[in-house]
């Protein structure tokens, strides 16, 4: 991918790892362009957040701070990782459940 198009998508790319509604503002600020790096980062995002609120769900069923903080703080690495290389420009997957993301919402954001 070319510096123009990683510049013209870095704005919108950050904007997705902000909050769910951030993702949704950036899916309707890429569908006019059609940039393939703020598509990345859509996928990417969409992926972080629907399973920080499937997960999240069950963890809230237990009664053990362990297992709370645990979450939260694996979910907050992989959200700053994600946010970290949209502001640095760089296509690089989430470790763990990146590839995966970019499979399952490969039309999401193109």
């Amino acid at each position: 991918m070319d510096n123009q198009t990683i510049e013209e998508g870095r704005t919108i790319a950050i904007i997705s790892y902000l909050t769910l509604f951030g993702v949704i503002i950036a899916f309707f600020m890429n569908n006019e362009k059609k940039n393939r790096f703020a598509a990345f980062h859509l996928r990417q995002a969409l992926g972080l957040w629907l399973t920080f609120f499937a997960l999240g769900y069950f963890v809230g069923l237990f009664d053990n701070w362990l297992i709370t903080i645990g979450f939260w703080i694996f979910f907050g690495v992989l959200f700053i990782f994600g946010f970290m290389t949209a502001v640095t420009g760089r296509n690089q997957p989430t470790p763990i459940l990146g590839e995966f993301y970019q499979r399952i919402f490969a039309s999401f954001g193109n």
